[in-house]
């Protein structure tokens, strides 16, 4: 049962503190998307004291969550990936009140992708790959099949959503039926891994294998905005320097991986920096190619 948008634009238009409302209804066979109930509320409001407040409740015999969330916050979630299912909400909702349009042109930023956002986002998906590729890798290695399978498919999940992110879309949810349309050969290796007849090891192989010909060439192209981060400053810098750089929140983890990834790749340079007067420790830092 859909909710009654005159109530809800009864009880939202005259109030102060709200922006903008959108409604997403749940899809049956995705109830995940809203949690479970029949209707996601976001309520974008600009009252700080607001922010991250949920309220469920049920009206007319439909469950409602409502979900209050203010416009820096939100776009925090779009950038940091904090919530996936932030994308189909904001692209497939209904925009049910919009003062001074600010969702619609919230949404038609998103639908345009724009370069820093797509750089980033790319980013951090292959530090995501990489880790798990590397693990995978290690497993394989010590005969732990099943948590190597377990992180090849991972990795290949993350590969999916780099090769979407390149085609110039958002990853959405259902990523195997959105990856089936725009890159096959990417679809073919995921139904190896999980339907083909080889054992289990050979599987993995194979991704592995694939992993390495296919993503680690990307490297360079994925990791063009921590590349950029080093060439923008006036001086190496340091793992730590860059693991609390606010444009790096989200491979924190994984930057130290990455860092040595890049340097053996020949795409940064590693230069060793004395930390105390007796030179008896020297300290690892990074730049760009010269």
């Amino acid at each position: 049962m859909g909710i009654d948008k005159e109530q809800v634009l009864l009880k939202f238009r005259n109030d102060q503190k709200v922006i903008s409302v959108m409604a997403v209804e749940n899809p049956r066979q995705l109830p995940a998307l809203t949690d479970g109930f029949d209707t996601l509320l976001l309520i974008i409001t600009n009252d700080l004291s607001l922010n991250n407040h949920a309220t469920n409740y049920i009206r007319d015999d439909s469950r409602i969550q409502e979900r209050w969330i203010d416009p820096s916050s939100l776009e925090q979630w779009i950038r940091h990936g904090v919530n996936r299912n932030i994308i189909h909400w904001l692209l497939k909702g209904e925009i049910l009140l919009d003062h001074n349009t600010y969702l619609e042109g919230l949404r038609h930023r998103m639908l345009e992708f724009p370069v820093d956002l797509r750089e980033h986002k790319l980013l951090v998906e292959f530090s995501l790959f990489l880790r798990k590729y590397s693990q995978s890798k290690e497993y394989i290695l010590d005969e732990h099949l099943l948590d190597a399978y377990n992180n090849i498919l991972e990795a290949l999940h993350h590969w999916a959503r780099i090769v979407i992110i390149e085609d110039g879309y958002h990853p959405e949810i259902t990523v195997w039926r959105q990856i089936r349309a725009i890159n096959p050969g990417v679809y073919k290796l995921y139904e190896e891994l999980t339907t083909s007849k080889e054992t289990l090891k050979q599987r993995v192989q194979l991704v592995l294998l694939a992993c390495e010909f296919s993503v680690m060439s990307k490297m360079e192209r994925c990791c063009e905005a921590l590349i950029q981060l080093l060439a923008e400053s006036d001086h190496p810098l340091s793992s730590d320097e860059l693991q609390q750089h606010p444009q790096l929140v989200e491979v924190r983890v994984d930057l130290p991986l990455l860092l040595n990834k890049l340097v053996k790749k020949g795409l940064i340079k590693e230069i060793a920096v004395p930390i105390d007067e007796e030179f008896s420790e020297l300290e690892l830092q990074y730049t760009p190619l010269q």
